[in-house]
């Protein structure tokens, strides 16, 4: 792996008002097709892959004007309202009629860098931080640190399940919350000789999936799938494209996605896996983020790819090239109302309608 690459990464992971836009449009001119390359020695290859390129002829104002510099979850609660993680303004919550409002440690939430977010039966939304992890119930913070159990205030992702229970990833390890307390979940150590960024004890995202398993990405130790009684290690050694897996997808066939770090994307339907790399028409290998729209089109978010849009038969490319961003793209989301936002190293993105927009917060 590249050492700059590598800087970049850690760099990334570390690091009221009205709205402005600057409209980008794009057209079918600007895309180049090109024919794939041949699959990786992992891929199980049926069909002719495209790879389609679109890069953006972008204006907008300097990052001062930008929501934040990293935006790395974005989420439509039940009333409609985005959340916006970012990786050190805490979270933005924009109304969608041009009003934003922040909320940080000044305001009682547990870190100020926010990695997941949900909303839970009652309404309330939870927030994973470098801080613990906090409860919002409209007017209220409630934070949860190693007072109430946990071995790590570090946390990089969360989950409930169908069963209500919640569950979090941190440096520290897998803990589930049952109201009240965090217990340690153990995971069963890696064996063999694998390479983690941290440890092999984190957790980058979790899944359940259709049948109630629960999925673990590890930090180089490939994945673990816990069925409520076993559990189920797929490393490399079964096919998975690499074993430092950033982020989980379930798509609507009920095949599970592994973005992984420095590997591109693997796809495992249940006996096999089939992997995608740049060589195969991925923007880049190193993969944060996956997101399924309801289109069924597979939305994947790059280090300094920008967003790759698979549709199964090609790949397209969204790419920022006036120099406003670094084309790490941390999040996606589509809104109830089927408008997709991008969380950019360097702003917000609004995909609709055909033109890219860059949403501001001047003038608040």
């Amino acid at each position: 792996m590249h050492k700059f690459a590598f800087i970049a990464f850690l760099l990334i992971l570390s690091s009221c008002k009205a709205q402005n836009s600057s409209s980008i449009p794009y057209t079918s001119d600007e895309a180049q097709q090109i024919p794939a390359a041949q699959p990786t020695k992992r891929s199980i290859w049926s069909d002719d892959i495209l790879f389609t390129k679109i890069r953006f002829n972008t204006t907008g104002p300097d990052t001062s004007a930008q929501v934040s510099r990293y935006i790395r979850r974005i989420f439509e609660d039940k009333k409609g309202i985005l959340w916006m993680g970012t990786n050190d303004d805490g979270v933005c919550r924009y109304n969608g009629r041009g009003g934003y409002q922040y909320f940080t440690t000044k305001q009682g939430l547990a870190g100020d860098a926010v990695r997941g977010i949900l909303q839970d039966k009652e309404g309330n939304l939870w927030f994973a931080t470098n801080g613990g992890l906090s409860r919002y119930d409209g007017k209220t913070f409630t934070n949860f640190t190693m007072k109430d159990g946990l071995l790590s205030e570090d946390v990089w992702s969360i989950l409930q399940d169908s069963k209500g229970i919640i569950w979090l990833g941190t440096m520290g390890g897998v803990f589930r919350f049952d109201g009240n307390r965090f217990t340690k979940f153990e995971i069963p150590v890696a064996k063999g000789n694998y390479r983690s960024r941290f440890n092999a004890g984190l957790v980058w995202s979790m899944l359940e999936d259709n049948k109630g398993n629960i999925w673990f990405a590890t930090d180089g130790a490939g994945v673990r799938k816990f069925n409520g009684q076993d559990f189920t290690t797929y490393t490399t050694n079964d096919g998975l494209v690499n074993d430092n897996v950033l982020s989980l997808l379930q798509d609507h066939t009920g095949a599970i996605w592994f973005g992984t770090w420095g590997g591109g994307v693997s796809k495992f339907d249940g006996n096999s896996f089939t992997s995608y790399t740049t060589k195969d028409g991925l923007s880049s290998d190193n993969v944060w983020t996956l997101y399924e729209d309801k289109n069924n089109q597979l939305w994947m978010g790059t280090l300094g790819g920008g967003a790759t849009k698979y549709d199964g038969t090609k790949f397209t490319h969204y790419i920022e090239n006036k120099g406003r961003t670094k084309n790490h793209v941390q999040s996606i989301y589509q809104d109830s109302r089927g408008k997709i936002w991008f969380g950019f190293s360097g702003g917000l993105y609004l995909l609709d309608q055909n033109q890219l927009q860059n949403i501001l917060k001047e003038g608040c």
